[in-house]
């Protein structure tokens, strides 16, 4: 893979793999991956792929398709711990994305698993977080 110029450590490109959570409750959850994304990509040009990317799935079921996501958060950082719960992780408040900053300034490294869901989905499963059959 390549590095910037004058940087070792930071790709040029980055592959990061996005969880679609429709539901928190019933664990509604799909997944997408992009690739050769740079690390100055804004957070809202991020959210914008990953919306055409949705729309164009033809693998995606159309309940998918039609949700209206509008936040993203950090899961887990590639060779990282993973939350326990299996939806979304809860105890890092820190970890939702400002989609005013670029993916470097987020902490989003290459392999970054990143959740994107409805935010007023979110604040509820919050305040009763509990799997529903």
């Amino acid at each position: 893979m390549a590095t910037s110029e004058g940087e070792d450590r930071i790709p040029a490109e980055i592959t990061v793999c996005v969880r679609l959570i429709r539901s928190f409750e019933y664990r509604n959850i799909k997944t997408i991956v992009l690739r050769n994304l740079v690390p100055t990509l804004l957070v809202k040009d991020l959210m914008q792929r990953i919306d055409e990317a949705v729309q164009r799935s033809t693998s995606l079921p159309p309940p998918f398709r039609k949700h209206r996501y509008d936040t993203l958060k950090i899961h887990s950082h590639a060779h990282g711990a993973k939350p326990n719960d299996t939806a979304i992780n809860l105890d890092k408040e820190e970890w939702v994305l400002d989609p005013d900053k670029t993916l470097s300034e987020s902490q989003i490294y290459n392999e970054t698993e990143l959740s994107y869901f409805k935010s007023e989905d979110y604040s509820r499963y919050k305040q009763n977080p509990q799997m529903l059959w």
